[in-house]
């Protein structure tokens, strides 16, 4: 009986191990020889042209660290808890890009996340997001990336390490994560809802940076746009956890979504920017709304912004705290000195690009990570708005001085409680940094 039982137990492991060997073989797709470019129209390569901005293709495809890579040649470094992984190169070179890819092979990778060799392709690729997008528009983005000038550019070797480096245990992570298909309407919302939904969660992918992850690396369905920490920032909350005392409505995402600054909430920065001014900024306008649109539902914007009178009013208060009348206080000197010159609202609204920080998200996440980040880089003008700069303070400020301004600023423009081992916390995101040269004299 007991070998009888031991035996079925085997057959049950034998037969479940060769069936997910089948869900997770794939074949390879055969290699075609590069289309002309006059295969694809030009209004479908203009529309590729419009997605890839969106869906962020040259962001995530281009390298940024040490010497530039070429646009879309790949090697962009993703650090994971797992390792590093380099992205691919997404030219049409026969050699090291996509030149033999067909464009189903293609579409099968946006959809399932399978390379054209048969490969299971590491998640760090959102192929999760971009399995919502429709047949014409993965032709679209086909259609524009065939069509650009071929790179001939090997990526790095990843640095996953053992057991996580085993391509076919992505299958499984599938087989728990992937949700396949093109986004359906939700017949309750209406077409701008819906539209933003599609570009969110499919094409622009928000939430692949706005929503922590468990420890397989997976968006946690639980906790949907809670905020996370991303290549060294703090992507926050964009849903109703958001801490800031005004709320991030419509119009505010719209015009930070479109313009790189949000009036009441300030300006993008790191990596932020590029999502803006590289992505967002090239699509319709009418698509950033329906973004905007779609983003306010979720962090329920309209029942709670009756409250934004009367938290503007405090905030604007407390910009000038410690400005009038004689200082006694080092550290609202350190303020006064640096930043109040810009800060410091004493109108009836904050001043565009130069927010008020009692308003701004930076002050008040659970880290102080992204105020750090500010100060020690600064904005440039291709960053925010391009009217507005603001100067790094790196060379300026010791790590002792970015923990005494930072307390100071959690006490007097928020209501939360202290952050704790402020100067470590500076000298660890100061690592993360390049050091800037000296600005000179002359």
């Amino acid at each position: 009986m007991i070998k009888r039982i031991a035996a079925a137990i085997v057959g049950i492991g034998v037969a479940g191990g060769v069936g997910f060997l089948a869900y997770a073989w794939y074949p390879a797709i055969a290699p075609v020889a590069p289309p002309p470019p006059s295969t694809f129209s030009a209004a479908q390569i203009e529309r590729g042209r419009v997605l890839a901005a969106g869906g962020y293709c040259a962001e995530c495809h281009t390298r940024t660290d040490g010497v530039r890579g070429v646009e879309l040649a790949g090697d962009y470094k993703m650090d994971t808890p797992f390792g590093a992984i380099f992205s691919s190169n997404i030219t049409p070179d026969p050699e090291t890009g996509i030149g033999h890819w067909s464009e189903a092979a293609f579409k099968r990778a946006m959809r399932k996340g399978i390379s054209r060799d048969g490969t299971q392709l590491f998640p760090a690729f959102p192929f999760d997001h971009f399995t919502h997008m429709t047949d014409e528009d993965i032709d679209a983005v086909y259609a524009f990336l065939m069509t650009r000038a071929p790179v001939h550019s090997v990526k790095r070797d990843n640095t996953v390490g053992f057991p996580f480096n085993i391509r076919l245990e992505q299958a499984g992570w599938k087989l728990l994560f992937l949700h396949e298909g093109p986004l359906k309407n939700n017949p309750a919302q209406d077409a701008e809802w819906n539209r933003g939904a599609y570009l969110a969660e499919g094409l622009s992918h928000c939430s692949a940076c706005h929503t922590p992850r468990n420890l397989m690396g997976a968006e946690k369905a639980s906790a949907p746009y809670d905020g996370a920490p991303v290549d060294n920032w703090i992507a926050p909350p964009l849903n109703e956890h958001n801490p800031t005392p005004v709320v991030w409505t419509e119009d505010e995402y719209f015009k930070y979504l479109r313009f790189g600054s949000a009036p009441l909430h300030g300006s993008a920065a790191g990596p932020m920017s590029p999502v803006v001014h590289g992505g967002l900024s090239e699509m319709p306008e009418s698509d950033v709304h329906a973004i905007a649109h779609y983003l306010a539902e979720i962090d329920h914007a309209s029942t709670r912004v009756s409250q934004d009178p009367k938290a503007l009013a405090w905030a604007m208060k407390a910009s000038m705290k410690d400005l009038v009348g004689p200082q006694v206080n080092p550290n609202a000197k350190l303020y006064a000195g640096a930043c109040a010159a810009c800060h410091a609202n004493a109108g009836p609204q904050p001043v565009e690009g130069r927010p008020d920080l009692a308003l701004n998200n930076a002050l008040w996440l659970d880290e102080p990570t992204n105020l750090f980040q500010v100060i020690l880089r600064g904005i440039g003008t291709t960053e925010g708005i391009s009217t507005v700069s603001m100067p790094s303070f790196y060379h300026s400020f010791s790590d002792a001085d970015l923990a005494r301004l930072a307390t100071y600023l959690r006490a007097t423009r928020t209501t939360l409680p202290p952050w704790s081992d402020l100067e470590k916390k500076a000298a660890e995101v100061r690592k993360t940094l390049p050091t800037p040269p000296v600005a000179s004299s002359h």
